[in-house]
């Protein structure tokens, strides 16, 4: 047997005590077995008690676990580049020094890669204490995957095992001067090197843990700082991969994180000099990258901030920002059968931006819809025996709105729709039936919006139903529950003579707006049927 191990793991150190001996203490414990594995772990110059806890796993695993102390690098890039100098495995493999592995985790990843002859092999990683990953990589094993036809470049970490052999037939190293991200350029090579690329989704993998006091580097880098990084990542990535396709399914993964991010609510308070800066820099890679076919895959809200920001436009994107944190996503413009949102900056004439950046293109937004809707008033409307539901309602939308109607569901709504709180119907999807009377007025003081009053006849029947708005967007029906919003319903209320009625109007636990109907008391029953009813309760006293 060779004295070769299969796998070397690198743990790049600084100051991440007490963390850090329960990832050391996930790798010795490893199933692999230790006669397997090989940690090489490098102090970079931390000041807490890292160190000493490294030498003291050092001493208790001697032929398993190595040391090395530097000076601080300021990253974890420096230490990374300094492990795979010594390491020796058939792969290695990259933990963050707060994180920690399932038992089985190298194991299992190795055994894929042998099987399969991978140079990647990717393991569910979830996120602990609050920490987010993003998870759609992880549905399934697949021995085969692509870069630019999976979820792959949305995790781009460099907590993956690798080919030694194909990191050194390229010389992989990490960019010591990015202070954020310098995993990424290592990884995306890899990847586009790599002969084969595995997923494991069967098993976690890698516990990625956010410290208590955030302290993670990701998370302390300033605006400036995180935009140098990813033009330096984009930069190197457009050098591996040539303009087309393949090169805008990695590069969208940049626009829809890291640029997006520089531009959420953190900015407002950035002083107007950075502020132009990080909209400048925007717009530079934009310029470089952002094809026509990558802009119009990106969802409206990124598409239109990034698309101000390249414009300069640094005044309406900072409305844009405002306003949506204040209120809520700006409703949506219905023209010819096209949705646009109503951010600012839309057909100005001083910016010059296509209409395109602001159309729905192809997303779904129930989401956006539910948040716009909201109950303005309910009450009874009772004449004589009859009673009806008036109702009114403001939803997101403007515009051709002829579509948006109210309507009475009898059935539940799928699981599917209570996160968003609204749900994008299927096109042979059928419609509850249209009754009553509809009015649509445009929303007084320019709030941008439609205000929806239907009056609605109840049937003098046993129902529960659901008071739920339909419109169309974009070519899709959405069905959107109607929520009070904490608004006061109005009392029940009886009506009919020959048999009475009680209609109530009710908030399920949802906070969805419910209408219920149902007789005060049965009719009384024929004799025959009253017999009817008794013959089995006396069949079965005769049997006993």
């Amino acid at each position: 047997m060779s004295d070769r191990p299969d796998v070397t793991v690198v743990v790049a150190v600084y100051n991440t005590m007490p963390y850090l001996t329960e990832c050391l203490n996930s790798l010795v414990g490893q199933t692999i077995g230790r006669e397997r594995l090989e940690v090489v772990a490098v102090d970079d110059g931390s000041t807490d008690d890292s160190g000493a806890e490294l030498d003291r796993f050092a001493e208790l695993y001697p032929g398993t676990v190595k040391v090395i102390h530097q000076e601080n690098s300021g990253g974890p890039a420096a230490p990374s580049n300094r492990a795979l100098e010594i390491a020796t495995g058939r792969f290695v493999y990259f933990i963050g020094s707060d994180d920690y592995l399932g038992e089985e985790a190298l194991e299992r990843m190795v055994a894929c890669a042998d099987e399969h002859g991978s140079d990647v092999v990717i393991g569910k990683m979830v996120g602990t204490n609050g920490r987010y990953v993003r998870q759609t990589m992880y549905k399934k094993n697949d021995p085969d995957v692509s870069l630019y036809g999976s979820d792959l470049p949305f995790a781009l970490a460099n907590t993956k095992l690798f080919r030694r052999e194909l990191v050194e037939r390229y010389k992989l190293r990490f960019p010591e001067d990015l202070p954020v991200g310098s995993d990424q350029p290592f990884t995306i090579e890899a990847c586009v090197r790599a002969a084969r690329i595995s997923v494991l989704g069967d098993y976690t993998y890698y516990y990625a843990v956010k410290r208590g006091d955030a302290s993670n580097i990701t998370y302390r880098a300033d605006h400036l700082s995180r935009l140098h990084c990813t033009t330096r990542i984009m930069r190197h990535t457009a050098g591996l991969i040539g303009a087309g396709p393949q090169r805008d399914a990695v590069l969208k993964r940049h626009f829809t994180w890291e640029l997006a991010k520089l531009i959420q609510d953190d900015f407002l308070p950035l002083d107007p000099r950075t502020q132009r800066e990080l909209c400048a820099g925007i717009a530079e890679l934009a310029d470089e990258y952002l094809t026509d076919e990558l802009r119009d895959s990106l969802d409206v809200k990124r598409r239109v901030r990034i698309l101000l920001a390249q414009r300069g436009a640094v005044a309406e994107l900072t409305r844009a920002i405002a306003d949506e944190a204040e209120h809520g996503a700006p409703p949506f413009l219905l023209q010819d059968g096209r949705a646009f949102a109503a951010y600012p900056g839309l057909r100005d004439p001083a910016l010059q931006l296509p209409d395109r950046g602001y159309e729905l293109v192809g997303e779904a937004v129930p989401g956006r819809l539910a948040n716009g809707t909201r109950l303005i008033s309910a009450a009874w409307d009772q004449t004589g025996d009859s009673l009806s539901l008036t109702v009114t309602v403001r939803i997101g939308v403007a515009g051709e709105t002829d579509s948006a109607v109210i309507r009475l569901a009898r059935t539940a709504m799928p699981k599917s729709a209570d996160k968003a709180a609204a749900r994008r119907l299927p096109a042979d999807h059928e419609l509850p039936d249209a009754v009553g009377e509809f009015t649509r007025v445009p929303e007084p003081d320019g709030g941008g919006g439609t205000i929806l009053t239907a009056r609605i006849p109840l049937p003098a029947t046993r129902v529960k139903a659901g008071v739920r708005v339909y419109v169309d967007v974009a070519g899709s029906t959405y069905e959107i529950p109607v929520r009070t919003r904490g608004l006061p319903m109005p009392l029940a209320r009886r009506w009919g003579d020959a048999v009475p009625y009680r209609a109530s109007a009710n908030v399920n636990p949802k906070g969805r707006l419910v209408i219920t109907t149902a007789p005060l008391w049965e009719p009384a029953l024929s004799l025959g049927a009253r017999v009817r009813s008794l013959l089995p309760r006396l069949k079965r006293k005769v049997t006993r």
